[in-house]
């Protein structure tokens, strides 16, 4: 088993000298490698676009909220009785995004 091992050894000598020499190089290349197929592969994701029955299906899974006419009658009521309350709704539409 020794014997093997120690033949074995001595025929891989020159490769690991090899290895050792250029172990650099190899490195570098192997991490350029790498770097290469993660770039490819980041284009290929950012160029595919979803197929048209996949945005359907997935539009078809939102709900979209709805207000019954009843309920918009009685905010419409509503914003005529009270001036305040007519202040804060047209602040509102005219400012949505203000806290």
């Amino acid at each position: 088993m020794k014997n093997q091992a120690k033949q074995l050894l001595i025929k891989l000598n020159p490769v690991l000298h090899i290895l050792k020499r250029y172990a650099v190089f190899i490195t570098f290349m192997a991490f350029a490698l790498v770097y290469t197929v993660l770039i490819i592969r980041i284009n290929q994701f950012a160029a595919s676009a979803p197929a048209d029955s996949q945005v359907q299906d997935k539009l078809g899974t939102i709900q979209h909220p709805r207000i019954d006419q009843p309920t918009l009658d009685k905010i419409q009521q509503l914003q005529a009785q009270n001036i305040q309350v007519k202040s804060l709704f047209d602040q509102a539409r005219n400012n949505p995004f203000s806290e």
